[in-house]
């Protein structure tokens, strides 16, 4: 899987020309339409067709996601508080406003998924997921997954992100950097607290259990909690605006 990865990275310069400066490679009798879409060729090239994932475990979705989510992390990645390689420079050269549309675009994208691959794990392990994702762990103050992410897993608006067509290593991942401060957001950072009560084989439960369930027909986004976040969180689950200035 890896030198797949790195493979996609040695793309990403001409993909970045082909997608964010089409006209410019136009040429008679051949023109290639200047649409979103074939933009988003620079992104859909790593996070899957229209952003739907890809199975090696490296990308995420990012179709459907809130708008403001998907702002957020774009201005992270362009000033360097979120880490991942290439993504700071593909960004650097476009305006926030343009960002802000390239979020706009991937969230109004609602697609069919296929059922997910069964989960190679221990079902004790699935059944513990299971109960975090749900429940949580009153013993160790750790809230439920739901609480924050909605009852159907498919995110909250303004920018509360889904986790469900998240492969299970990204997942895994993404834990593992709010757990050790590779991953940041606006203090009090809720979701580094949270992570960082979980054990690790709590993460890998965590991780195989919502991979291994399918994404809903409707995975729009909630339009609101029915109950107040269980945790103080930080601006960065207010929407687009909360990214200006001050986030880290």
């Amino acid at each position: 899987m890896f030198p797949e990865f790195l493979s996609r990275l040695r793309r990403w310069p001409l993909l970045a020309a082909v997608a964010f400066a089409p006209a410019a490679l136009a040429a008679p009798p051949h023109t290639v339409p200047d649409t979103m879409a074939q933009r988003m060729l620079v992104c859909t090239a790593c996070h899957g067709i229209e952003g739907r994932a890809t199975p090696d475990g490296y990308f995420p979705r990012i179709a459907g996601k809130p708008a403001g989510y998907l702002y957020n992390q774009l201005l992270h990645f362009k000033a360097g508080r979120r880490q991942a390689v290439g993504m700071t420079a593909l960004l650097d050269p476009l305006t926030d406003a343009y960002l802000l549309e390239i979020a706009q675009y991937f969230a109004a994208l609602d697609l069919p998924y296929p059922p997910p691959a069964p989960a190679p794990v221990d079902p004790a392990l699935l059944r513990r997921g299971e109960q975090l994702v749900k429940v949580g762990d009153a013993a160790r103050q750790i809230p439920s997954c739901n609480s924050c992410h909605g009852e159907r897993m498919t995110g909250v608006q303004p920018a509360i992100p889904g986790l469900l067509g998240l492969p299970r290593d990204y997942l895994i991942s993404q834990l593992g950097g709010w757990q050790t401060g590779l991953r940041r957001a606006t203090a009090p950072d809720c979701m580094a607290t949270v992570a960082r009560r979980l054990s690790g084989p709590d993460v890998t439960a965590v991780a195989a259990w919502l991979a291994a369930q399918p994404v809903p027909a409707n995975a729009r986004p909630a339009d609101r909690l029915p109950a107040p976040l269980p945790m103080d969180c930080g601006r960065d689950l207010q929407g687009p605006v909360a990214a200006q200035g001050g986030v880290r």
